[in-house]
């Protein structure tokens, strides 16, 4: 290990290259830097208000938002751009959004699609990507259900773990947000109350999979858990984050009003205010005066992000893809891919004497409805992508099929005439950027008072030069009537579809009784009022660049279903919890999606982890037995239809507790042939069937008699229960 003093960000590479720590290494670097540029460090490098600014003028598209820079030393810093459904910044490939990909229930695909992102982030000059948003599904009505991957923990995990890996080949993740974060509309304001057990086996889980996984940074959250902000909770930051977990990157608050008060932000575990130079900026300085914060706070947080960067470098110095990666044809590929692979197949019953799906060759179709032809992405908050290659379902069915009519719904009559024209009626239906997202509305007023009163006039020259020497970034077409700056968003009013699409609905079925329905949305919809007028219907999601393309694929067989939901449909809305967007407070228990229908005996109208498919599916000799410190579950999944496709053999555990809810504990997706069988084992660490002991503040082994239900979807009747003694 060498002995060169380390004077600069290079020195300290070189000392980490020699068999330095990237933690000592970083510490002697901290330890040369003025007090300003430790300051400097805690937060954005843009200025407050001339970066509201270029943000309002669609700038969370133009340019990776920077914290941390100091040319002195040689510092670069970290560059932020966003996700999850493609990189943000420039014209990148827009891929379904989260839960479409969260159907897929295929790690090794999602793996795929984070190093797919990976590359065109690093291409746009960003070095730290938001992609990794794993709160959970609380309840289908958040705004932003769409940005994550389900209901539960565990597939939530494995699904963020994978996309964490692809990621990181090429940029460091930022897993978001930390924590109890599944209201929209009242984030800002929203107090969550929810006690150890629940919070450690239902709210953290799939987060501690991630850090384990390796994940570089973490976004707070802007709600309060149990009274104390995310972005300053010491509880979350450090007890669990770091004392517990042994996390050691580092902590990033959540965009504008992430903090409240700078000195607790920082002595809580925060270590960079985002995206500007606001609440820390403005009040630290005299925190640090009053005591309130020590200089060795802020060294702690500075060596932590500077660690990071040294225990990524041989990721983020190599050489950065060329911008041609960004749209190419392998990316567009692998996006039609992911799009037919999460299309859910929820229902296909026969009509005039056959079932409707897959639609046979030489048919005449027609496309009906308002989104048939509309290019719909999903949110149009931090996560929409300016894509500028989109085909809507009418392009991808127009371009696999010869003969097609369309009509956009608006006059049922003639809709209705267009359907009977047809062999198979094709109604799409669902909800946009408008209906579900992520809110951007009234805030606490008071909250600007935290922030300087102006810009600093050196920092505002450097990032006004920094900004005249952005590389040209187009704007998508079809958002030319769309507001710059965000989208309202929000979290929705009703789980059911608009009143205008339930008639559009039943106009086209009496007219053509092979009628599809496709589904285009974020999460759960309630079917129950219209859905035995259809034979057929499927969850389409928002599709992403190659959605009708994706669609066209699964709709005419070139591709069988292989989609399970990621979440419970309900019947009706009061089946599930409560959930009230305006609250100022709410509780959060265990109980939630799936185990709150099992715990009320309330049968779903979809369960959690249904799809169905074009072949027949069973799974045969399944044992499960202790192998050490984990449970072997093995058997045979057998496909004994006429079409080659893929199957989701899910593992729910019972616990020795009666009043524990059960847990999903693996799964795995597997690829079997026409009139073929393929053997499949998992294996169980011990460690997820523990339970937390909520006095200690610590996690009891699992012991005693587990059942464990290997099928294809929760309660599945057909599943094969296996007892095993722990």
């Amino acid at each position: 290990m060498t002995s060169t003093p380390i004077t600069t960000f290079d020195d300290a590479r070189r000392a980490v290259a020699d068999g330095a720590s990237p933690r000592d290494a970083a510490h002697a670097l901290v330890a040369t830097l003025t007090t300003d540029e430790r300051l400097w460090c805690l937060d954005g490098d843009g200025p407050t208000w001339a970066g509201l600014k270029f943000l309002s003028r669609d700038g969370y598209h133009k340019a990776p938002f920077v914290a941390g820079e100091i040319d002195r030393v040689g510092l670069p810093g970290i560059r932020f751009s966003d996700g999850p459904r493609g990189a943000v910044v420039a014209n990148a490939t827009c891929f379904p959004v989260s839960m479409a990909r969260g159907a897929t229930w295929d790690p090794e695909l999602e793996e795929r699609v984070g190093d797919a992102i990976g590359r065109e982030l690093r291409a746009i000059g960003a070095n730290l990507t938001g992609a990794v948003c794993v709160n959970l599904l609380r309840h289908p009505a958040w705004g932003r259900a769409q940005e994550t991957y389900g209901e539960d923990p565990h597939h939530v995990g494995e699904l963020g773990a994978a996309l964490t890996r692809g990621l990181q080949r090429h940029v460091m993740a930022n897993v978001k947000h930390f924590a109890c974060n599944s209201m929209e509309n009242a984030r800002f304001s929203v107090d969550i109350e929810v006690d150890d057990v629940a919070l450690h086996e239902v709210y953290l889980p799939h987060f501690r999979r991630i850090i384990d996984e390796g994940v570089a940074s973490v976004m707070s959250a802007y709600n309060s858990v149990n009274g104390e902000w995310c972005g300053q909770s010491h509880a979350l930051l450090t007890e669990v984050l770091r004392d517990e977990w042994g996390f050691e990157g580092f902590v990033i608050s959540d965009w504008i009003f992430g903090l409240r008060d700078a000195a607790t932000s920082v002595t809580a575990g925060l270590d960079v205010e985002m995206p500007y130079r606001m609440v820390r900026a403005q009040h630290l300085p005299a925190a640090i005066e009053r005591g309130e914060v020590s200089w060795d706070d802020v060294d702690r947080s500075v060596e932590r992000v500077i660690a990071t960067m040294l225990r990524f470098d041989d990721v983020l110095s190599s050489p950065s893809p060329s911008v041609d990666v960004l749209g190419s044809p392998e990316h567009r590929a692998l996006a039609r891919e992911v799009a037919a692979r999460s299309v859910v197949l929820l229902r296909n019953e026969p009509a005039n004497n056959g079932v409707i799906l897959p639609i046979e060759a030489g048919q005449r179709l027609a496309v009906i409805g308002r989104l048939a032809d509309t290019v719909n992405l999903g949110d149009g908050g931090s996560s929409d992508v300016w894509d500028l290659e989109c085909r809507t379902v009418l392009n991808g069915l127009r371009e696999a099929v010869t003969d097609v009519v369309h009509h956009d719904g608006s006059d049922l009559v003639r809709a209705a005439a267009v359907a009977t024209d047809a062999d198979t009626a094709i109604v799409v239906v669902g909800y946009t950027y408008l209906d579900e997202g992520e809110y951007i509305g009234e805030t606490d007023r008071t909250l600007i008072s935290l922030f300087p009163p102006a810009d600093e006039p050196d920092v505002v020259d450097l990032y006004q030069a920094t900004l005249q020497r952005l590389p040209p970034i187009v704007k998508p077409a079809r958002l030319d009537d769309r507001a710059q700056m965000f989208s309202r968003g929000g979290d929705r009013t009703s789980l059911r579809l608009p009143p205008d699409d339930v008639a559009l609905i039943r106009a086209v079925a009496t007219a053509n009784p092979r009628t599809v329905v496709v589904i285009q949305a974020g999460s759960a919809v309630i079917t129950t009022e219209w859905i035995d007028a259809v034979p057929a219907v499927v969850q389409a999601w928002y599709g992403g660049c190659e959605a009708g393309a994706g669609l066209a694929d699964v709709l005419l067989g070139t591709v069988n279903p292989s989609a399970r939901l990621p979440f419970s449909v309900p019947t009706d809305e009061a089946d599930l919890p409560i959930f009230d967007r305006d609250a100022t407070h709410f509780t959060y228990d265990r109980w939630h999606g799936w185990w709150h229908l099992a715990r009320n005996r309330t049968a779903p109208a979809f369960p959690f982890g249904f799809g169905l498919s074009y072949t027949t599916f069973d799974l045969t000799h399944v044992e499960a037995t202790r192998d050490g410190s984990t449970i072997a579950v093995h058997g045979i999944a057998r496909n004994i239809g006429d079409r080659d496709g893929a199957d989701v053999v899910q593992v729910y555990a019972e616990l020795p507790d009666p009043e524990a809810p059960a847990r999903l504990v693996g799964f795995v997706r597997l690829d079997v042939p026409a009139s073929s069988s393929v053997a499949f084992e998992l294996s169980i660490p011990l460690d997820r069937l523990a339970t937390r002991d909520p006095e200690a503040r610590q996690w009891r082994p699992a012991a005693g008699t587990h059942r464990l239900n290997v099928g294809r979807f929760v309660a599945d009747p057909d599943a094969t229960v296996c007892t095993v003694d722990l």
